[in-house]
């Protein structure tokens, strides 16, 4: 095989690999098995008559040719992808399926609200998947276009094929029965919570990233993790299963209000929520585009992306791209 017309397929996988530099993760990431994966790497090189990793039992390096060819093998895909974009029937007239985490009121419905303003040509349909982890899988496979959550709670694996743009630091609360004793306030130091058994998404295979970050910010404070409840999808179901247990749950400042709770800000520290959209790495649509804008020029107004002094974040915290 000549260079000149090296398979996009094979680049692919070799641009997976060079960035893991592990070829089990990088076949994960593209969702075939890793001996296709390594049979298309040696095709590859065999092609261009260069070794491009060297690979032991412990570890995968990019050799010197490797290096040279990655960023070429970038510059090739993203034409390659422009060009499919371009002459696809109808790219970007179909509709772009967005999760917004909830039915209710909140950051990324605020993010939707204002992107359908940008693009009124758009169709930006809303879906509630309650769960990044689910959501980014579905993202992951094309049934979903975009999603919202804490990304860097993700599996790593399943955040490879991602790009995402951080939106906003969401400030916690806590719901709260109506008689509980913390009620009565207008906010919740964290030290008020030692004692309290909170429930934070523990058991909801759609959500471990939010379960991981409210372990973190429950430990050494003395809150306790409530255990499993049910998996409840949309605001009725999740206020009748939280009504029977009876138990306070952790929230950000905008998540609905609940019949028969009320919702204070957490405080001293205020904890901090990293907000980011996430869709799959070189999708395009106008859609997108508009998401984007919408998330910078409210982020920018409303001082999203500004935590206040003193405030807490998780510890896990990763650059984002921004795309890509």
């Amino acid at each position: 095989m000549n260079p000149r017309d090296a398979d996009p397929r094979l680049l692919r996988g070799f641009v997976a690999a060079a960035e893991e530099l592990h070829f089990t993760r990088a076949a994960a990431r593209l969702y075939v098995a890793q001996q296709a994966l390594s049979r298309d790497i040696r095709r590859l090189e065999r092609a261009l008559g260069a070794a491009l990793f060297v690979r032991t039992t412990r570890q995968v390096e990019l050799t010197a040719d490797g290096h040279r060819l990655l960023p070429l093998a970038r510059r090739v895909l993203r034409a390659h992808e422009e060009l499919a974009a371009a002459f696809t029937a109808g790219a970007g007239s179909r509709p772009l399926l967005v999760d917004v985490n909830t039915d209710g009121p909140g950051t990324a419905r605020t993010v939707l609200e204002r992107a359908r303003a940008l693009a009124p040509d758009c169709e930006l349909m809303a879906r509630f998947e309650s769960g990044l982890t689910y959501a980014a899988a579905e993202v992951a496979a094309g049934r979903l276009d975009i999603a919202f959550g804490y990304a860097d709670g993700l599996d790593p694996a399943l955040r490879a094929p991602l790009a995402r743009q951080p939106v906003r630091y969401e400030p916690l609360a806590v719901l709260l029965p109506l008689g509980h004793a913390l009620a009565a306030g207008d906010r919740v130091p964290l030290a008020a919570l030692a004692g309290e058994t909170v429930y934070g998404g523990d058991g909801n295979p759609r959500t471990p990233e939010w379960t991981g970050l409210a372990r973190e910010l429950f430990a050494g404070r003395g809150i306790l993790m409530a255990p499993p409840a049910p998996v409840a999808v949309g605001r009725e179901e999740f206020g009748r299963v939280m009504a029977k247990t009876g138990r306070p749950v952790l929230a950000t400042v905008d998540f609905t209000d609940m019949p028969g709770c009320v919702k204070l800000p957490l405080t001293d520290p205020v904890p901090l929520s990293p907000l980011s959209m996430v869709w799959r790495k070189g999708f395009s649509h106008p859609g997108l585009d508009a998401l984007r804008a919408a998330a910078t020029a409210l982020a920018a107004e409303r001082g999203w992306l500004e935590p206040p002094p003193g405030s807490w974040l998780p510890a896990r915290l990763t650059p984002g791209p921004g795309g890509g």
